[in-house]
């Protein structure tokens, strides 16, 4: 399945809205498309930061949880270009197609780039 990226911004946009970042103030929405359907998040702060939960991650996870075997497209929107990090590269290595586009938006851009150009060298399952 793949979808409009402006369709696909647009959810992830719209799934900033329930972004909870107290602290921050860096709200975050994803949209992700997995073999099943359109899942998306927002990130989710946390007092003891370490606990916080970002955007990419709650919409894989939840893609996951519904039952998605696959992730083939990523967005993510925030006011400022919203590079995923390195724990949400690390999650995406895991569900996500090396071909996976991952399109990252601010307000005035939109970039696309593959999960592989991101994390070039990833550690895997066929690391071990």
């Amino acid at each position: 399945m793949k979808m409009d990226t402006s369709e696909l911004v647009a959810m992830a946009k719209n799934a900033r809205e329930n972004a909870y970042a107290p602290y921050s103030s860096f709200r975050v929405g994803a949209a992700v498309v997995s073999d099943i359907g359109v899942f998306t998040g927002a990130n989710v702060e946390n007092a003891s930061y370490g606990l916080t939960m970002c955007a990419e991650r709650v919409a894989i996870f939840s893609a996951i949880s519904a039952g998605a075997k696959e992730i083939t497209e990523v967005a993510v929107f925030a006011e400022s270009m919203p590079y995923p990090c390195g724990a949400c590269l690390q999650v995406m290595e895991e569900f996500c197609t090396p071909e996976c586009r991952v399109i990252v938006a601010d307000p005035k851009n939109i970039k696309i780039l593959t999960l592989r150009e991101l994390l070039p060298h990833p550690f895997s399952k066929d690391t071990l």
